[in-house]
């Protein structure tokens, strides 16, 4: 079974019902929840999502959400040798996305998916949107 790692923006789509990606994340969702494919977050996914989530939320119905969304995910998390590789790659510009990076690679996850592509340019696992994950399978 593959495993995609979503990068944040993906699971902000589902969530918020981002148009015009959410039919995408929805479509990415369901095959997990069929168990068709695996999908990972990273720890800090679930951080910064429930930041975005309290701006329109109350702290309760942001954990209601972030425990669904559990179910769903499996849940990388950030140690010490993945903080150190993202803080010693001059590859990436922006440290989110060396350690969303580091946390794909680390954990055996076979694909990212991101809407950003040019934020993974030298990723050594491929890279794909969502629409374009789907378009293949």
């Amino acid at each position: 079974m593959k495993s995609l790692f979503l990068d944040t923006n993906i699971v902000i789509d589902l969530l918020a019902k981002r148009e015009p990606y959410y039919r995408s994340a929805a479509q990415l969702f369901s095959l997990a929840d069929k168990m068709e494919i695996q999908l990972s977050v990273s720890a800090l996914t679930f951080a910064n999502t429930n930041y975005i989530l309290l701006k329109e939320k109350k702290p309760e119905e942001a954990k209601l959400i972030l425990r669904k969304l559990k179910l769903l995910v499996r849940v990388n998390s950030l140690d010490d040798k993945i903080i150190g590789l993202s803080l010693n790659d001059s590859d990436f510009k922006d440290y989110e996305d060396a350690l969303q990076y580091y946390s794909a690679l680390e954990n055996g996850d076979n694909i990212i998916i991101t809407r950003n592509l040019k934020d993974f340019q030298k990723s050594r696992i491929p890279v794909l949107t969502a629409e374009q994950f789907l378009q293949q399978i």
